[in-house]
């Protein structure tokens, strides 16, 4: 995996208008490590004159970049997505993290990492089609941070990580390989039949100093276990199970469920965006497998096919014909 794990993470870049900032995007890229650019309605030359220059030696990036019409397009395969923001104040629930916190956890999954409009960054809509959001501190005399720039310190904090973890699989790797060439070493020059009877001997003399120590009234605390007989430690629990569900399965998860949330009353046209975030902000922070959504999708299904099939009752007098704006709010008397 993590020889990998920079390969598995995308660059999303949403309506870039500058070409030296997807030119020096390009370039940072390649510097640390990571293949995939994907522009979401680039309102630029891409591939023109400006971000050649820019991007010197990482043209190939630029080249092999792939350009969608959306955000959820660009998402199409990814499990994970963390969205960049630049302010603080944002009227947005969820909390903001800071990159070295945030972005190991791409590195574990197929991912995104989505950047905004140099002018406006991402709207609330955008910010919500991802499970994490992160800021990059900055000084309170200049706040905002060029497109590039950002993108720059991500992909560092990125690649730092990575060769974090290849050193430390390394290290484990080399005490592994030497542990088991000593016991190998031991049992190559040692005569077993000496080693049994040496055994025997401290046996011995270790049950004639217990007793001693006991009739004295001293008593050794229990011996600790060998390192091999330890209990081992708690592994804690992964943020994601390992067949989370794709981010396309959630959207169409919540396309189902808003559709029919709308046809019972619980939702309005009006109400319905600022709601809907409500339920995406749920399930993002619940991390669904693919099993799950599917049978979420099939209770929609299902319920869908019941509202078809089954006769309704009569429309109640004391709501005069007409539903709330949100029955699900309404308290009982």
């Amino acid at each position: 995996m993590i020889a990998t794990a920079l390969a598995n993470i995308r660059i999303v870049l949403v309506e870039p208008a500058g070409p030296l900032n997807v030119g020096s995007v390009a370039r940072v890229m390649k510097n640390m490590g990571l293949r995939q650019l994907i522009l979401v309605n680039p309102q630029c030359d891409y591939l023109g004159e400006e971000a050649r220059l820019m991007a010197v030696r990482a043209a190939d990036i630029l080249e092999t970049a792939k350009v969608v019409e959306s955000l959820p397009a660009a998402l199409v395969g990814c499990v994970r997505a963390i969205a960049t923001t630049g302010d603080d104040s944002r009227s947005h629930p969820m909390p903001l993290e800071s990159p070295a916190d945030a972005l190991p956890w791409l590195l574990e999954a197929p991912s995104a990492l989505i950047f905004g409009r140099e002018d406006c960054g991402l709207t609330n809509a955008e910010l919500n089609r991802a499970q994490r959001l992160i800021r990059i501190p900055s000084s309170d005399a200049y706040t905002s941070l060029n497109l590039a720039q950002a993108v720059a310190i991500c992909c560092y904090e990125l690649y730092r990580e990575e060769g974090r973890r290849k050193k430390e699989e390394g290290r484990r790797k080399k005490e592994e390989s030497s542990a088991t060439s000593n016991m190998r070493d031991v049992t190559d020059v040692t005569d077993v039949a000496d080693v049994s009877s040496a055994t025997s001997n401290v046996r011995d003399a270790t049950d004639v100093t217990e007793r001693k120590k006991q009739s004295q009234g001293i008593f050794s605390p229990s011996p600790p276990l060998p390192l091999s007989q330890s209990p081992p430690l708690p592994i804690p629990p992964s943020p994601n199970p390992p067949n989370s569900a794709t981010l396309e399965n959630l959207e169409g998860y919540y396309e189902q469920l808003e559709g029919l949330l709308l046809k019972i009353g619980y939702l309005q046209p009006h109400t319905a965006a600022s709601r809907m975030e409500k339920f995406r902000r749920l399930y993002n922070r619940a991390y669904p497998t693919v099993d799950e959504v599917s049978m979420l999708r099939g209770v929609i299904r299902q319920t869908e096919w019941g509202l078809k099939s089954y006769p309704r009752s009569p429309v109640s007098d004391t709501l005069d014909g007409a539903l709330p704006e949100n029955p699900g709010d309404i308290q009982p008397e």
